[in-house]
């Protein structure tokens, strides 16, 4: 089927009364027929629902729908993106492990990872999405995960996705790709080798800016990959949590398996079966919604990048780009979303064209309905110095914009009246 088709039918058996609509089952629990059911579903004997924190009809809808878009075997469904994240690599990496990221992530993920990650006992060493060879010196035998961004938040990257999953197989490594701002429609991670995606459901999954929510994505396949991997040990040995079970032995997606039955359950970070449901409505429309976002972006970049107070612009829509080769091979009809940042000389400038702005909302969002500017340094990567700042991509001049769907020309007159206010 056609993703748009997959996008309005995937995940849901109408029930008996024959709904259109995926219902919402508001409900913690789940009465058993008796004992024996209840021990069985435990057990995983037989599959079914025991509590909402595992499972849940609607979540479920969400989570086999965007599989189905994202073209995985298996999804799981967060509370947010940063759970979605932080249970990608809690999955693979334990105190003593290393994580391979890239240095430029949203602000969020450079604090999980740098310092979040470390009171675990989790170290995080990191490489330039530009320079993807550069993984291989950091990679030692307690290295779990290569972590990085489709598409860059906000110095608007793109990521040569093949050159970063080939390092990471030959050394039998876990690749976990955030496809949040590319979404599913224009980029599938894993058809170019990855083996995990996440995504902040908040963004453009929801369109609207209506609810927080993640979700965590599984390759088909993956079982191959952990099976009898060293570095993979608690997948091939008994989890003396779960009755001794074996992941790579039973006959479901592993990954997405021991995130439920240990993440979920230990940790609880879970989404709010209306949350999903927001979700899977924001899905019906997702890619309708991503290309005209990406059509007003890039009238917006072209714009941008031909007036004389405007340093640079980062849109890989942009044939002057150097993202725009990857770009073209990695996004669908070379469409490269809703997100653009460009930069003027100093802070000072930079804060005096944000608080300028009349359509556009200061809000520290993305993926909205309605167009948001941002100025990134002082706030989603406030805590980083000067010298991260620029490492990451985000220079104190640096403004970013989420296009969202009023008419380009509107979005374009507001923007020059704040740089020549």
């Amino acid at each position: 089927m056609d993703l748009q088709t997959k996008a309005l039918h995937s995940g849901y058996e109408k029930d008996s009364q024959g709904t259109m609509a995926v219902p919402i089952y508001m409900t913690t629990a789940y009465e058993f027929r008796d004992v024996e059911h209840a021990a069985n579903l435990f057990a995983l004997k037989e599959l079914g629902n025991i509590y909402t924190r595992l499972n849940n009809p609607t979540t479920d809808v969400f989570e086999k729908r965007f599989a189905e878009l994202e073209g995985g075997e298996a999804a799981i469904a967060t509370s947010s993106g940063m759970s979605a994240i932080f249970y990608a690599i809690a999955n693979a990496a334990e105190a003593g492990d290393n994580v391979v990221c890239a240095k430029q992530l949203y602000g969020g993920s450079l604090t999980l990872t740098a310092h979040t990650l470390k009171r675990f006992g989790i170290e995080a060493r990191f490489f330039d999405v530009h320079n993807p060879s550069e993984i291989e010196a950091l990679v030692d035998d307690k290295t779990k995960v290569v972590f990085f961004e489709s598409l860059t938040n906000p110095s608007i990257d793109v990521a040569d996705i093949e050159a970063i999953t080939s390092v990471a197989n030959k050394h039998g490594i876990l690749t976990v790709v955030d496809n949040t701002v590319a979404t599913p429609v224009l980029c599938r991670p894993f058809e170019f080798g990855a083996d995990i995606s996440v995504h902040s459901a908040s963004k453009y999954t929801t369109g609207q800016g209506l609810a927080i929510g993640g979700i965590l994505v599984e390759r088909k396949g993956l079982l191959e990959k952990l099976k009898g991997n060293p570095r993979y040990a608690h997948f091939n040995e008994p989890d003396a949590s779960y009755h001794g079970l074996v992941y790579v032995d039973v006959p479901l997606p592993p990954y997405t398996l021991r995130t439920r039955l240990s993440l979920l359950r230990d940790l609880g970070a879970v989404v709010s079966p209306f949350n999903s449901w927001l979700f899977i409505q924001g899905i019906e429309t997702l890619s309708l919604r991503i290309k005209e976002h990406s059509r007003n972006a890039l009238k917006l970049a072209t714009f941008l990048e031909s007036h004389p107070k405007v340093k640079k612009v980062n849109y890989p829509g942009l044939k002057s780009n150097s993202n725009y080769e990857n770009a073209q091979k990695y996004f669908d009809d070379g469409l490269a979303s809703g997100l653009l940042s460009f930069e003027v000389d100093s802070l000072e400038e930079a804060t005096k064209i944000v608080n300028a702005t009349k359509l556009y909302s200061l809000v520290v969002n993305i993926g909205d309905s309605k167009s948001i500017i941002t100025h990134p340094a002082s706030t989603t990567h406030q805590q980083l110095n000067e010298q991260e700042l620029i490492a990451c991509g985000v220079p104190s001049g640096l403004i970013r914009i989420s296009a969202g769907l009023e008419s380009a020309q509107d979005l374009i007159d507001d923007v020059k009246q704040a740089l020549e206010s």
